[in-house]
């Protein structure tokens, strides 16, 4: 066991890796280059006046195909330490804040490159890897001994329930994470008006259709959650500060739909909307850190 789970990590650091190189691929593909020009003008008088500009340019086309490439490999290099590590403990890592950080990654790299193939829009890896690279760096930083495979707690031992509701929750935070890069792009886009990145209407409806992913996915963690509770805690709710979190999260997210498709709303209202919602994400994700309650064991 504890062979497999070294070559767990050392997957991981290849995924660290290979994650890391796509995310500067896609920032150099999405940003553009800067062109210098020089032009001699003659005057008259026969003088030469030299005159020098600086433009900003698409980016190199092979910079995006290289990022979707190293993506590739950081995925597989992810998925192949989850399976040695689901190997190794006998159930998916989903366990603490390594494990659940770590299918996280795996994930959101995975359905960001779904959506990627989809829509033909390599710009949102400019802003989905650097989340994902981010969250690696988090993984690191993490106490060494999470790295290590442990007996499940009592109140973690119900396997099925386990494995549905946190890997429910880690697919709707991938999800969220493509709809708030769609949002960043898209505020980009209408207000500096960037010639090669994609199209406004474009990012808005890419927004939407990670939403509607990742909302009926957050419905499931809340009621597979409530289910859960009642059988380790006797009771369906506890306003534990994640629970409430992630309720007041689904709630955010159903307000971006119900305004959307009732309201009318699209455009800059609703890109800010999902930028509240990616935040409420996080706070989820991190806020039991700062407020405790029955989900601080392991880090979670």
């Amino acid at each position: 066991m504890e062979a497999l789970v070294k070559l767990s990590f050392y997957c991981f650091a290849a995924a660290s890796i290979a994650f890391s190189a796509s995310a500067v691929s896609y920032l150099a593909y999405a940003v553009g280059r800067v062109r210098l020009r020089q032009t001699a003008l003659a005057t008259s008088a026969g003088t030469t006046y030299v005159t020098r500009s600086a433009a900003l340019e698409p980016g190199w086309t092979g910079a995006g195909r290289f990022g979707t490439m190293l993506a590739w490999f950081g995925v597989v290099f992810q998925g192949v330490s989850i399976a040695l590590r689901t190997a190794a403990a006998g159930h998916l890592p989903l366990s603490n804040m390594y494990e659940f950080s770590s299918s996280f990654i795996f994930l959101m790299g995975l359905v960001y490159l779904l959506f990627e193939r989809s829509y033909g829009v390599r710009q949102l890896g400019a802003v989905v890897l650097p989340i994902t690279v981010g969250m690696i760096v988090y993984v690191w930083s993490l106490p060494v001994g999470l790295r290590e495979v442990n007996a499940l707690i009592p109140a973690l031992q119900n396997r099925p329930l386990m494995t549905a509701h946190v890997s429910l929750a880690i697919l709707a935070y991938a999800a969220f994470a493509v709809a708030f890069a769609a949002a960043v792009l898209y505020l980009v886009a209408v207000r500096r008006s960037v010639a090669w990145l994609p199209s406004p209407e474009l990012l808005d409806d890419l927004g939407y259709r990670a939403v509607t992913v990742g909302f009926p996915a957050m419905a499931l963690v809340l009621i597979l959650g409530s289910v859960w509770a009642y059988q380790a805690w006797g009771t369906y709710w506890n306003w534990d500060p994640k629970e409430t979190a992630a309720l007041f999260t689904w709630l955010v997210y159903g307000v971006y739909l119900h305004t959307r498709s009732l309201r009318g709303w699209r455009g800059n209202r609703s890109a800010v909307v999902l930028l509240v919602g990616f935040a409420a994400v996080i706070f989820t994700y991190y806020g039991n850190y700062f407020f405790g309650g029955l989900h601080a064991y392991g880090g979670v």
